[in-house]
């Protein structure tokens, strides 16, 4: 019978955060309030972070991932809404959302309806700012269209902020992701080892504490995971069993009380070698351009990059998904779609025909939401995959 390594594992992060990585984020948002940063929130990784690390602030993700405010929630949203925009909304009518509670400005966009009537809402409590974001990346002027966006998102954190934000800042800031996201994908190829030495819980906790966290703050912690990763290879110590099936996520973001799909994946003996979405590795698999003439539209030509379901045609998607198959070698691909989150829904019958004809591999559509009603559904359709593979 193959063993199972994991308990020989020197634990990635030592702190008491252990499998709460939104925790660990807020701690690090927290100290960095107490030192008198000022915190700006946002909703979506097309929010270039950049920019407020220019002014030496801080960003936050707002998304929420818990089930127990969506009834909250929907004493004013309809229930047949995506589970994201329930919970996070909910947080905020019930004044349960610390990260929210922390920012002094809010930065929204235009990726979803639902969150576009959701932020007209919420607009009268805290200043904010509404990216109107390019939706076919590929049209003439769209790179043009968003670098304006990003220069009046600029504008708006200057006048809120009484600040100015200073080419030089923004170009420190943009070598400031580009180190960190160099990092981060060395720490992914151990998860793309074969057999894996990271684990879907450890990738969740560097990257909740990543997209907030600058480099210059996490430096010390990714060189020590990036030891103890190599102690693990060295020792043989690695995720799951000796055979495993390999496990690609793609789809929707993913937090919280949705891992339920990963956990189930996990105790049918899988493992996870590749989260493709935004609260996953989306976010650190590209660099900015260094030393641009103009560092906005280096921004604005590396965000409007992101592979996101809004965008048409999303033929990125599937060049990612190429890219990740071929350094994750799965297995099987799992597409996690949420209640009501239409655009991934819809664009999931696209890259199922994609995985399936051209990489010769099992692809699953997952639709669920926020609560456990549908685990055991879930692990039904996870076990039949694994006995048919």
């Amino acid at each position: 019978m193959p063993k199972d390594r994991r308990e020989k594992m020197e634990p990635l992060i030592h702190d008491q955060f252990a499998g709460a990585p939104s925790k660990r984020a807020l701690a690090y948002v927290q100290s960095k309030r107490e030192q008198g940063k000022r915190v700006v929130g946002a909703y979506c990784g097309y929010a270039p972070f950049e920019l407020i690390r220019a002014m030496d602030a801080v960003p936050a993700v707002l998304c929420a991932f818990s089930n127990s405010t969506i009834e909250a929630a929907e004493s004013v949203l309809p229930g047949n809404l995506c589970p994201l925009i329930k919970s996070s909304y909910g947080y905020i009518i019930t004044d349960t959302c610390p990260f929210f509670g922390l920012s002094d400005a809010v930065v929204a966009e235009t990726t979803c309806d639902g969150k576009k009537k959701m932020f007209e809402l919420i607009a009268d409590r805290k200043p904010m700012f509404v990216m109107d974001l390019p939706q076919m990346p590929d049209e003439d002027g769209a790179k043009r269209n968003w670098a304006e966006v990003i220069g009046r998102l600029k504008s708006f954190l200057e006048r809120t902020f009484h600040t100015t934000i200073t080419e030089h800042a923004i170009e420190s800031a943009i070598r400031d992701t580009n180190r960190k996201n160099t990092m981060m994908k060395k720490i992914f190829d151990y998860a793309a080892g074969t057999p894996s030495y990271l684990s879907w819980q450890e990738m969740y906790d560097l990257t909740f504490l990543a997209q907030p966290a600058s480099f210059t703050d996490i430096e010390p912690l990714l060189e020590s995971c990036m030891e103890i990763l190599e102690n693990r290879k060295k020792n043989g110590a690695y995720i799951g069993k000796e055979g495993a099936p390999r496990i690609l996520i793609t789809g929707c973001p993913v937090g919280g009380d949705a891992t339920k799909v990963f956990k189930v994946i996990e105790e049918a003996g899988g493992v996870i070698v590749a989260i493709d979405n935004c609260t996953g590795m989306k976010s650190f698999l590209d660099t900015i351009e260094e030393n641009a003439s103009d560092p906005i539209q280096a921004l604005a030509e590396r965000y409007l990059k992101l592979p996101c379901s809004c965008m048409s045609p999303n033929t990125r998607r599937l060049e990612q998904m190429d890219r990740l198959i071929e350094l994750f070698k799965p297995d099987a691909v799992v597409d996690v779609i949420l209640h009501a989150c239409h655009g991934y829904n819809i664009e999931s019958y696209k890259v199922g025909e994609h995985v399936r004809r051209r990489h010769k591999l099992p692809f699953l559509k997952i639709e669920t939401d926020y609560s456990d009603g549908d685990v055991r559904q879930i692990a039904t359709r996870i076990e039949t995959m694994f006995e048919m593979m």
